[in-house]
């Protein structure tokens, strides 16, 4: 198992040695966002700007501005806790920065709530301008990476990743198209949706049940196809996120379901406006209802009650 910090650091690297126009900026967390690694291998291309995320964010719009691919990394929650600067700098001017922020979610889990992304996702999808992804496995975080580092950005992104080793689900030759989300299982009982790193402990969750499972790596924009999967027969919908059901991926399948008039039950599963607690990630999990159990028993639960 790998995590998809190091999916995202590894291909960064690599795609490197073709793009010479790649800078990475860093803020003082280079050895947990997987950037130090970069630095080792293109020291000329790598700054590190210290516990300065304004500053960071700031010198990203400049030199993006001047023609290079720029990537910014720190915590998920102390980049995206720089949004007025991000609004102002970045998104407001367009430019086609790559905003990395690590340790998104409950795996944190010692370090405590102030250390956890857990509104990040919220609020990167209110900035006009602003595309969003979320990997959900190593696979894909490099795949995600490559296609950053090759595609002529139309404006900024923001790259959230995981520091937990996952389980892979995705084969060697996965390939990420933008606008496709991936159906990893089928089913005629309902529909669950799901994002980021949490994908295996879903895939745990329903895997001897007759559910379809679609990952989300793009969270904004919605496609087309994402609006359509909902009406092909299902009466319950679910969405699963490490993440505030409040801004994410519960409240993008909300919208889209309200705005085409959905009678479908729609169940969000994420954390439920609430800040957590610190201690073993694996017992937060469970206590806020993202273990693959408790997943499953929100899911079944559900199904039954319309019984």
């Amino acid at each position: 198992m790998k995590a998809t910090r190091d999916g995202f650091g590894d291909q960064l690297i690599e795609s490197a040695k073709n793009n010479k126009n790649i800078i990475v900026l860093s803020a003082d967390l280079g050895k947990a966002t997987k950037l130090y690694d970069f630095s080792k291998e293109y020291p000329d291309r790598f700054f590190e700007i210290g516990v300065a995320e304004n500053n960071m964010i700031g010198i990203a719009s400049g030199v993006a501005n001047n023609g290079f691919k720029v990537f910014l990394g720190s915590f998920s929650a102390f980049l995206t806790g720089k949004y007025d600067t991000i609004r102002c700098s970045i998104a407001y001017s367009n430019e086609p920065c790559i905003l990395v922020g690590s340790h998104g979610g409950l795996a944190i889990g010692r370090d405590g709530v102030t250390q956890m992304g857990l509104e990040d996702i919220s609020l990167m999808r209110s900035l006009p301008n602003m595309t969003i992804f979320n990997p959900a496995t190593y696979i894909e975080a490099r795949e995600i990476t490559k296609y950053l580092c090759e595609t002529e950005l139309s404006g900024p992104c923001y790259l959230r990743i995981g520091r937990q080793p996952v389980e892979e689900v995705f084969s060697n030759d996965y390939k990420f198209i933008f606008d496709e989300p991936t159906v990893i299982k089928n089913g005629s009982l309902g529909i669950v949706f799901s994002t980021g790193c949490i994908l295996s402990t879903v895939v745990n969750a329903i895997k001897d049940k007759h559910i379809k499972l679609v990952n989300v790596p793009v969270l904004k924009p919605i496609t087309n196809i994402i609006k359509n999967y909902y009406v092909q027969g299902y009466d319950f919908v679910f969405t699963v996120e490490d993440h505030s059901i409040i801004g994410g991926l519960g409240s993008a399948i909300a919208e889209i379901m309200a705005e085409a008039g959905s009678s479908a039950k729609l169940t969000r599963i994420g954390l439920n406006d609430v800040f957590p607690e610190s201690g073993k990630s694996e017992d937060l999990y469970d206590k806020y209802g993202l273990s693959s159990n408790k997943i499953r028993e929100k899911i079944l639960n559900t199904l039954n009650e319309s019984r």
